[in-house]
């Protein structure tokens, strides 16, 4: 061996050893202040905070704190999206409910998917050159992903994004790793095994989070490149897993889904149906959707569109490695979600950022070898450098955000708790958006606020809760839904987390409201004078028609729902047209993501007097 290149593979070796030391050091200062809130005043600004961590474990936290995981007319995710809960089941059991024990089960997830990526980048970093040192890119991947704030931020929160790409990871390397069925001279067994795991991580990826579907284009590619990119061999070991993944997920549905949860199956779809590609003007969504990929770090994420540019004109042999297209597709196939979806969460790029890392860590090993054996030995301490240079800026951020840690919302939580167990004898049920994170936190019982199958004023009358805790206003939606069976009384304020439309969290008490005497909306000074008599209780109610774009109300039924009142005689014409709208909502829900039993409020174009009697 060259004596240059012995030189190079030494030093590659120890530099390789030193950056999995140091990431090992930072891994371990993400369990720091593991209870701490989302970091205040960040780059990110994003929902999940206040939502996601109890929203998609629910069926689990449910399960252990009140043991039984389905509530009827609430919003249960777990329906459709199983295996995140299914997972935190096993440490709720060992260590109890609580965000911590949530976070630290996505921790271990985490080291899972550095593990994942070290071995996949191991396999493929240096297949265009044989001979010299050690590869250096899953060191540099592994110590990027540790390094990052971005990946501290959101690797700590128990969401659904982390578990997705382990499993993608996890279905590369199965995919990396089939032979053909009948390929010659290979054991049977590593024939069926890896089909076998690619069949399984197929659907529980989608069971994830659906959009997993989005990154199946980068998996079939890697099946292509493993049958030599000849079509016939690529459908000879990619359709066995495909049709065992597709039985999978059928017997989910079809045996356990669709007997029992499938107006919960479809409500999840359905309230995330919507699309904002059409809000805007085509070229600002596309502009959007890239230029927010900043959230990934505002160094690394420049660096990976230098080092694409870099293989695309100086050196494109190095895309003969399969791993490269297989990642870009990855990271290009979730992009595409996002610009459809147009709702452009920093959560949702973490998905894109796994594969942009790993891509950047494979460009600068791939580098060092494009220089004379001579030169190689500098080529790696100048990429090491560029590495180190590439994560320290995100780093310093990182360690801040680890030393300096938050408590408003959990304090927040702690003190709506203390309210609710003060007063004994008042249900401790509350209705709120946060509720979900709130029961993870205090182990008190909730139900969401804005969505569920049932319609919100149905929910509060099946579930009967005793507290209302709103951020910042109480939303004349959520007002009309309680008023009929409450009267909100504001209790306490708490200040928590940085949003300024989510930064105080108020808490109602709802006592029961009294009952009222139904009075008429209008009476005539002289009800004889009606052409019209008030309809007798043996009559049948007619039939209101109606047309694409308003409702004929007859005169001749109730004012408004369960009212006693009905309507006796219309003053100059027998029959009043009238517009039925959609109540508005201050949240801007798309129509496709609004409840089946949505309000109406009626219109009347011109002022008309309506003689009413009491039934």
């Amino acid at each position: 061996m060259n004596p240059s290149t012995d030189r190079a593979g030494t030093l590659a070796r120890r530099l390789s050893y030193l950056l999995l030391a140091a990431s090992a050091v930072l891994f371990l200062l993400h369990f720091l202040h593991l209870g701490a809130d989302f970091p205040n005043n960040s780059p990110w600004v994003d929902w999940s905070k206040y939502t996601d961590e109890g929203w998609y474990g629910d069926a689990a936290i449910r399960h252990f704190l009140f043991g039984h995981w389905y509530w009827k007319g609430d919003f249960n995710p777990a329906t459709a999206l199983p295996v995140w809960p299914a997972v935190e089941l096993l440490p709720f059991k060992l260590f109890g409910v609580s965000p911590i024990v949530a976070r630290a089960t996505t921790l271990c997830v985490f080291a899972a998917t550095l593990i994942a990526f070290y071995i996949l980048l191991r396999r493929f970093a240096r297949l265009h050159r044989k001979d010299g040192g050690p590869s250096l890119a899953p060191a540099f991947c592994v110590f990027l992903m540790c390094a990052s704030p971005f990946f501290f931020v959101f690797e700590r929160m128990a969401i659904l994004e982390p578990l997705l790409i382990l499993l993608t990871t996890l279905a590369m390397l199965a995919a990396s790793s089939m032979h053909r069925c009948r390929a010659p001279g290979v054991p049977l067994r590593q024939r069926l095994l890896p089909a076998l795991a690619l069949g399984v991580l197929l659907p529980l990826m989608v069971l994830t989070k659906t959009t997993g579907l989005f990154l199946v284009p980068a998996l079939a590619y890697m099946v292509w490149a493993r049958a030599g990119y000849r079509w016939r061999h690529a459908l000879e070991m990619g359709i066995p897993p495909a049709l065992l993944g597709l039985a999978l997920w059928l017997a989910y549905f079809v045996g356990y889904v669709r007997p029992r949860y499938l107006e919960d199956y479809r409500y999840l779809f359905s309230a995330n149906a919507y699309t904002g590609i059409l809000l805007e003007p085509f070229d600002k969504v596309v502009l959007n959707t890239f230029a927010d990929g900043m959230w990934m770090g505002r160094v690394i994420y420049p660096a990976f569109f230098i080092v694409l540019a870099l293989i695309i004109f100086w050196r494109p042999q190095l895309f003969r490695n399969p791993l490269k297209p297989a990642l870009l597709l990855w990271a290009t196939g979730y992009v595409l979600f996002l610009g459809y979806h147009n709702n452009l969460q920093p959560r949702y790029y973490l998905v894109v950022a796994a594969p942009v890392f790993a891509f950047v860590a494979m460009g600068l090993d791939s580098f060092r070898y494009e220089f004379s054996v001579r030169r190689e030995y500098a080529a790696t301490i100048v990429m090491t450098v560029l590495a180190l240079g590439i994560s320290l800026p995100g780093m310093k951020y990182m360690l801040h955000i680890a030393t300096h840690p938050t408590f408003e919302f959990r304090d927040a939580a702690n003190e709506v708790a203390r309210i609710v167990r003060a007063e004994p004898n008042h249900s401790r049920l509350i209705l709120s958006i946060s509720g979900s994170d709130i029961t993870l936190m205090t182990g008190l019982p909730s139900i969401d606020d804005d969505f569920g199958t049932l319609d919100l004023a149905e929910r509060v009358k099946l579930y009967r809760p005793g507290w209302y805790v709103a951020w910042n206003e109480l939303d004349d939606d959520k007002m009309d839904a309680l008023t009929p069976l409450y009267n909100p009384v504001r209790v306490a304020a708490i200040p928590a987390l940085d949003d300024n439309d989510r930064n105080l969290l108020i808490v109602y008490r709802l006592d029961p409201a009294p009952e009222k005497t139904p009075t008429p909306p209008c009476i005539s000074a002289n009800p004889r004078r009606s052409r019209y008599k008030p309809r007798s209780a043996s009559s049948p109610r007619p039939r209101s028609s109606s047309t694409s774009s308003s409702k004929r109300l007859s005169t001749d039924m109730y004012v408004s729902s369960g009212s006693p009142w009905h309507v006796a005689g219309v003053k100059r014409m027998p029959q009043i047209s009238a517009e039925v709208r959609p109540r508005s909502s201050r949240r801007g829900r798309p129509a496709a993501a609004r409840p089946r039993n949505t309000r109406y409020q009626l219109f009347i174009p011109s002022p008309v007097l309506i003689e009413v009697s009491q039934g």
